[in-house]
């Protein structure tokens, strides 16, 4: 869908993904009746990442069933859309951006929702053919079709974006290496027994775990076909996914001097330091009280979600500030991981029921109080465990360890 030839609106929008269709959805809901654009880089009208690497990826769901709403629904409610469009600059003093083309948009309130494109591999060989990256649809699109045929894939990255897509590939037969440059996957973001117990499904299911190695190189004729790692040791490879982050997709604000660091630096309100300036979801930067009041970047649904409500409200006059405890998810095979809370600095890791059974949550504790809850196929220690976090709660660890007590008898002692 594509409106007029746009000059002006009200509140612009840069970045079709949750954050920007949820800033547009809540104005909306909000009775705000000023016009409401979203500029997107990519040509497709906004649509959920996560399936990306899990039902997506695998056929399980076609693009129509990950669309956050149907065509006709932003028509309906005049929201635009300018899709296949990037800002490159924007000028905060006259309320101004100007996009790829050189056309030139002013704006009331600017919402900066273009969160951000995968990290290359910085190495030799990052640019040969059938080397890919997973964050857009055409990304998805692209590695699906190049893996029918592929013989020997290579994932780079034991984040959630890695291990999903090698549970994806090697699900449908497909031989599997998986390289991680630490010495545990999932070490970033979640403590070693829960990475131990996914190491171990990953190796069941017949993927092959490259730990706390290092890639020197990719070699090939024009096309991939080599490994090489920094020690000297080659693998074959016919097709390399790269997991290995984002880049915040924040130059055009850092250019017109807004705060940053990794991210644009924002609010409780999600104000960045630039007039009129909202920044949310991937790309923006908050403090939070859940990382020990440290700016901390969140790549999430819930917090592309949240923060886009809490910025729309504040365009309405309505002030409330952003405090919402961090949540995530990941499907790997049949297991579903929910984590609740930031387990990072955490001093005490208990393991709650028996991970063989292959449903148990680890809970993670920091100076004797509940930080963080990763829960594997325990839907109610996730929903119950969240009140412990929020509730900033300190509980002798061998209650939290017995399973046969529920985790929201905990919370309301």
């Amino acid at each position: 869908m594509k409106c007029a030839p746009l000059s002006h609106s009200d509140v612009l929008i840069v970045g079709g993904g949750h954050a920007g269709a949820q800033a547009a959805i809540a104005l909306r809901q909000g009775g705000f009746a000023g016009s409401i654009t979203i500029v997107g880089e990519e040509a497709d009208i906004p649509y959920e990442r996560p399936p990306l690497s899990k039902e997506y990826f695998s056929g399980e769901k076609p693009f129509e069933r990950i669309r956050i709403r149907p065509p006709e629904f932003w028509e309906e409610r005049e929201i635009g859309l300018e899709l296949g469009r990037l800002i490159v600059s924007v000028d905060a003093e006259k309320h101004r951006v100007v996009t790829s083309s050189g056309t030139s948009i002013s704006y009331g309130k600017l919402i900066w929702a273009a969160g951000g494109h995968a990290r290359p591999l910085p190495c030799p060989g990052g640019d040969l053919a059938n080397v890919v990256t997973l964050r857009t649809r055409a990304d998805a699109d692209a590695l699906r079709r190049l893996s029918f045929e592929a013989k020997q894939i290579v994932v780079i990255g034991g984040g959630y974006i890695g291990l999903e897509s090698a549970a994806v590939l090697a699900k449908s037969g497909k031989p599997v290496v998986l390289i991680e440059a630490l010495d545990r996957v999932l070490a970033r973001v979640a403590g070693e027994a829960l990475s131990s117990f996914f190491e171990a499904e990953h190796r069941a299911h017949g993927v092959q775990l490259y730990l706390d190695r290092s890639v020197a190189r990719l070699e090939g004729d024009g096309k991939v076909d080599t490994v090489v790692f920094a020690d000297g040791e080659t693998i074959p490879a016919d097709l390399v996914l790269v997991g290995i982050g984002i880049i915040p997709a924040i130059a055009p604000l850092e250019s017109a001097g807004a705060a940053t660091g990794n991210g644009v630096i924002i609010d409780a309100f999600c104000r960045t330091s630039l007039e009129d300036i909202y920044a949310i979801g991937d790309c923006a930067a908050h403090r939070s009280r859940f990382a020990r009041n440290a700016i901390i970047r969140l790549e999430s649904v819930q917090n592309a979600n949240d923060m886009a409500t809490i910025a729309a409200r504040h365009i309405m006059g309505k002030e409330s500030p952003y405090d919402a405890v961090p949540w995530f998810w990941s499907n790997q095979f049949d297991l579903k991981l929910q984590t609740v809370g930031l387990s990072v600095g955490y001093d005490t890791a208990i393991v709650r029921g028996n991970p063989s059974e292959r449903s148990f949550s680890i809970i993670y504790m920091r100076e004797g109080r509940v930080i963080a809850l990763d829960c594997v196929n325990a839907v109610k220690d996730y929903v119950q465990g969240k009140a412990l976090v929020t509730g900033d709660l300190a509980l002798p660890p061998e209650l939290l360890a017995d399973a046969t007590i529920p985790l929201k008898e905990m919370a309301s002692t």
